[in-house]
């Protein structure tokens, strides 16, 4: 079976990096356990990176990025799959340096698929994907550390971003006061579409904790999805014995904090990484978002598109400029 798709394929030519919308064949697919037609897909900062050439997220080029993937199994060589199940794909190597969702077939190991749960859409997956699985394994984690909502507000930093936005929402939701640390100058969607209780300016925030070992005690509880100062400054503000969940890096990479939060205020700082999730762990997030966790305001969150109109999107990410989620939609 040799199908002709068309797929969004990144080339390198003498440390020139160029991408088109091409059209490829199932042959120049890698021979894998289950081969998926792909409906729809995500866009997430990770894939903007690989559309650069970077190195750190793909080694090997011509490429086709998309970690994220949601459709329809057309042949599976392992009996926990049949053909004509409605399939999800996130993390693992898809998109790394597997071709992943950005092409309208994927072929993938078994062990990296999971069932689409009963009741949603592989849209609503895909508005959710690996930002709303980072989003809900970070919230899991906080209710697990013991957070309520009677404890005080929850921040949330990167609230207009991806993981930060479904972080938001999920929270409001669960009936939590959450609190929105942004860059972006209109915050009205931050309170409107989120349900924040309010924001606060970033570099406000930024500029207000850098002079100090400790601030005060302003959150139970928070969900970094950006890094480096902002980081910094949360986890001077946390209560005491309060829990913060860290899984971005758009702002940097580095960390620079003295030991007194964890030793004077009994702070947890909990790293989530939803590339290499336990397979169960996953199922079991997925199940919450597809239920008590699904946002009611989801579909404001999301930007459909279509495979042509992805270029100005991953501009968007690549700066920090993107807003909620896009979705691509393949048929």
């Amino acid at each position: 079976m040799d199908i002709a798709f068309k797929a969004f394929l990144v080339t390198e030519n003498q440390g020139v990096v160029s991408y088109e919308i091409k059209e490829l064949t199932l042959n120049q697919l890698p021979d894998n356990d289950v081969l998926i037609r792909v409906t729809h897909s995500s866009i997430n900062y990770k894939d903007a990176l690989s559309a650069k050439g970077n190195r750190g997220v793909t080694r090997k080029y011509p490429h086709v990025p998309g970690i994220d993937a949601a459709g329809t199994i057309v042949m599976s060589k392992n009996n926990q799959f049949t053909e004509g199940m409605e399939v999800i794909v996130t993390g693992f190597d898809l998109g790394m340096n597997t071709w992943g969702g950005f092409g309208q077939f994927i072929s993938v190991p078994y062990s990296w698929v999971i069932l689409l749960p009963s009741g949603m859409s592989a849209k609503t997956a895909m508005s959710f994907g690996t930002a709303g699985l980072t989003a809900g394994l970070s919230v899991y984690h906080l209710l697990k550390a013991g957070l309520t909502p009677q404890l005080g507000e929850v921040a949330i930093s990167g609230a207009t971003g991806g993981v930060g936005s479904i972080a938001t929402a999920i929270l409001s939701k669960l009936g939590f006061s959450t609190v929105a640390i942004t860059g972006k100058s209109n915050n009205d969607s931050v309170r409107g579409t989120l349900g924040a209780a309010r924001s606060i300016d970033r570099d406000e925030f930024i500029a207000s904790s850098n002079a100090k070992a400790l601030n005060e005690m302003a959150f139970s509880g928070a969900v970094d999805c950006v890094g480096g100062e902002v980081l910094s400054g949360l986890l001077k503000s946390l209560n005491y014995n309060g829990v913060i969940t860290c899984c971005g890096m758009i702002a940097s990479t580095e960390l620079t904090t003295s030991i007194f939060p964890f030793i004077l205020r009994g702070i947890s700082l909990i790293g989530v990484d939803s590339v290499l999730a336990p397979i169960d762990l996953r199922k079991d997030i997925w199940h919450r978002l597809a239920s008590s966790w699904l946002p009611a305001n989801l579909p404001d969150l999301v930007h459909e598109i279509r495979i042509e109109q992805i270029e100005p999107v991953l501009k968007k990410l690549a700066s920090g400029e993107a807003k909620g989620r896009y979705v691509i939609k393949h048929t």
